[in-house]
Parts: C-alpha cells; sequence; structure tokens
C-alpha cells in the first residue's frame, strides 16, 4: 500500500511493519460489512477509554477475543487510512478545557476518510458522566482546512444544543494521520479502534508513534467492553491521550502540556517533550 497524503503536518510515514502486522492480525476474525457494523453498533452516543500497548499486547487481546467479535472489512481491506484537522479558538480554548478537564468539552474536526476520498465535519461534546456524543455532517475534501459558512452554522447549532457558551471564531490547529482497523463486538454495543502509523502535529512539528505500538479506542454503550475488560486482566490501563491535545503539545508553544508529556516521552518521538 501507498504512503498517505496527510495535511499541513505532511505525509504520514510509508506503510509499516507495524501496519501490516495489524492488518494481518485482524484478518483472524469474521469479517463484518460498514452498513451492517453501522446499525450494530454505530455509538454516537459512548463512553470512550484509550489504550497505548505494544503490538504483542494487541496480538494476545486478538487472540482472547476470539469470534464473539468481528472486523470491518471494504473491498477486501481491513486497514483504512484517516486524515483529520482540528479546529479550536485562537487562544485555545478547546485545548485549555481539556487541559483542566472540564465536565463539558468538545473537539471540532474535519475527518477525510482516504480510501473513499470522503469527508466529514464531526463535533465531539462530553458531558455527563463522561459520555460522548459525536454530530456530524458532509464536507467538501477540497475544503478540509476552512469550515465555511454552512460549517461553522452547523458547529455553533450544535455545541448551543449542549449548553457551550458561544465561541469566538475557529481556526485550524492540529492535523493527525493514521491507518485503522475497526473491531465490534457480536454480544455487546462496543466498538475498538486499532490506530497506528499516527502523527499529530502541524507543519515540521510533528510527533509520531513509535514503531511496535498501536493506539487502542474502546467505545462502548455502557460500563466496559469484553475488550476493556481482557485489557485490565493483563494489566493495561486507559492512558491521557488525546491526538489533538498531543498535536498541540507537539508545536512548542507557550501552554502548560503536563497531562501529555508522560504519554509522549514514552510512546511517541516528538520535537518537544
Amino acid at each position: 500500500m501507498t504512503a498517505l497524503v496527510g495535511q499541513e503536518s505532511g505525509e504520514l510515514v510509508p506503510f509499516s511493519p507495524t501496519a501490516d502486522r495489524v492488518s494481518s492480525v485482524v484478518r483472524n476474525l469474521p469479517a463484518v460489512d460498514l452498513p451492517s457494523l453501522d446499525a450494530g453498533a454505530a455509538l454516537l452516543t459512548r463512553v470512550d477509554r484509550k489504550y497505548v500497548v505494544p503490538l504483542a499486547t494487541f496480538e494476545r487481546l486478538v487472540r482472547t477475543l476470539g469470534d464473539d467479535w468481528s472486523a470491518l472489512e471494504i473491498s477486501g481491506s481491513r486497514l483504512f487510512g484517516y486524515s483529520s484537522v482540528y479546529f479550536d479558538t485562537p487562544d485555545l480554548l478547546t485545548y485549555r478545557a481539556h487541559l483542566q478537564r472540564r465536565r463539558r468539552r468538545y473537539k471540532v474536526r474535519v475527518r477525510r476518510y482516504v480510501d473513499s476520498d470522503d469527508c466529514m465535519l464531526e463535533v465531539k461534546t462530553k458531558g455527563m458522566r463522561g459520555r460522548t456524543v459525536k454530530e456530524r455532517q458532509p464536507h467538501a475534501t477540497w475544503q478540509q482546512s476552512d469550515l465555511g459558512e454552512d460549517g461553522r452554522r452547523f458547529v455553533v447549532d450544535c455545541l448551543h444544543a449542549h449548553g457551550v457558551p458561544p465561541v469566538s471564531a475557529f481556526v485550524p490547529v492540529v492535523a493527525t494521520s493514521n491507518r485503522r482497523a475497526t473491531l465490534t463486538s457480536l454480544t455487546d454495543t462496543a466498538r475498538l479502534t486499532v490506530d497506528t502509523d499516527l502523527t499529530c502535529g502541524w507543519g515540521g512539528l510533528t510527533t509520531t508513534l513509535r514503531p511496535g505500538h498501536v493506539v487502542l479506542e474502546s467505545k462502548v454503550e455502557g460500563h466496559a467492553s469484553s475488550a476493556d475488560r481482557i485489557l485490565r486482566a493483563m494489566g493495561e490501563r486507559p492512558a491521557a491521550i488525546s491526538k489533538y491535545c498531543l498535536g498541540v503539545a507537539s508545536l512548542g508553544l507557550d501552554v502548560p502540556t503536563n497531562p501529555w508529556r508522560r504519554t509522549l516521552r514514552t510512546f511517541f518521538d516528538t520535537p518537544h517533550t
């Protein structure tokens, strides 16, 4: 497979040995197509947990999951390219809300699905009991780094509906690129995404996930999925990780980065720690 072309953060690294292995591992699971996946577990309202684990841990997890989980497959592929641009206010209001762990916080991004060349504008809000709500609408691919008038109205409407005070103009701040496999539970309303070849940043200031590691994100309509329970039994705990916040932390700006320093030092190659 060819390298992905990212946005202002540059190109994603070429298809790596870690990505090759992830693609091979998820082929051991039954396949599910996209309509079936969305019908069974769209999970636009959910609880999220993230983990950064060695590839060997992910391989053990998949062996343990067995046939209770399936893997998304489209046109014979199970690993897909993503390119996202995150927006924030000029004074980084979104970043500061995450830094201060405010109960009501949000993210605004335009995500491009590289394989299909589709784009979606997404607004993710977090509120009561830590639940994440994602709302989205189609967005022009050529306009990925610009919300446009229609996009700005959509963002304002979404935030207003969730009680977020009026927000000033949004600007593009961080771009990310990654390859992702998506697993879904056949017994729970749950998903598990697996990210590899991950980069976050802007321009030449980009942090990259180290080879031999993957980022797992558990998305469940409830307290914990079977994947969460297996990871806990393996000694893994959720990590303080946000692609957007890691990207901001890699830019060397005059802002606190304490919550993400350990994750950056341990798992990422970055120009700033």
